[in-house]
């Protein structure tokens, strides 16, 4: 038997039942990193000004720092790969045979429909 790179290996139908939750990660780890950056942003102008940089601004930028890492790590247990962020496309370790390959979504697709080599991203899909 060939050694894989990945221990998990869904199937289009197990993918597939993953997109909701997957979604709802994808938007609010968008939403948290909006917010992170503008704190970043908030925190540099304080610390420029030698203004107040403690308290509830900076607890609130670490919970929100603290989410964001809770968020991806939802995705790294799981092994799938967040390709694009903004685009919302992930790949899903997948076997053709006895291959390892990915299954590729992009957020707005109703399905998982499309894979790809590990090496040939997104411009090689294929689909299923």
């Amino acid at each position: 038997m060939a050694e894989h790179r990945f221990q998990h290996h869904y199937t289009p139908a197990e993918a597939k039942a993953l997109l909701p939750r997957a979604t709802l990660w994808l938007t609010e780890i968008r939403l948290l990193r909006q917010r992170v950056q503008r704190q970043d942003e908030r925190l540099a102008e304080l610390q420029h000004d030698h203004g107040d940089q403690g308290g509830e601004r900076v607890e609130e930028w670490v919970r929100n720092l603290a989410r964001l890492r809770e968020l991806f790590a939802e995705f790294g247990k799981r092994e799938i790969h967040i390709k694009d962020l903004e685009r919302g496309l992930l790949d899903f370790p997948s076997l053709r045979g006895n291959r390892e390959v990915y299954l590729c979504w992009e957020e707005g697709e109703e399905d998982v429909e499309h894979w790809h080599e590990l090496d040939s991203g997104y411009s090689g899909r294929e689909r299923l």
